[in-house]
């Protein structure tokens, strides 16, 4: 309580408004998936069936929600160890990272199966880096 005094009003401000910014983008991130995911299915599964490639860009949205716990878990030891600037510029990174992976990643029709596994590991890394940062 002694430490919300001595910062100015200017400084609290400045604080919630970075760390809503930071909350904004994660939850942004969410969306944009999900409403792409009809342009996404077609460009990393195999041709088809379209509900199959719905459900596995669905199957792949999932598997960011199930490593978010277990980054927080995995993030809080590591800012405990490290402090919480290395904590969360390694969450930073590692969902710029993840989002780069996504914009940079073929099509299945020039990558075959690693497409869709490059998706996986790029929906996994910012699952595993969100939580810590919002």
């Amino acid at each position: 309580m002694a430490e919300l005094a001595r910062h100015s009003p200017r400084r609290r401000f400045r604080n919630i408004i970075g760390g809503s910014a930071g909350n904004l983008v994660e939850w942004f991130d969410w969306y944009v998936y999900s409403a792409f995911a009809l342009y996404f299915a077609p460009v990393f599964f195999p041709k088809g069936d379209s509900t199959a490639q719905l459900l596995n860009t669905a199957a792949i949205f999932a598997v960011g929600f199930v490593m978010r716990p277990v980054g927080a878990w995995i993030m809080g030891i590591y800012a405990d160890h490290r402090g919480r600037k290395a904590g969360l510029t390694l969450s930073v990174t590692l969902m710029c990272a993840g989002s780069l992976l996504i914009a940079v990643a073929p099509s299945y029709a020039a990558a075959g199966v690693l497409s869709p596994a490059i998706l996986v590991l790029a929906r996994t890394s910012r699952g595993f880096s969100e939580l810590s940062s919002g």
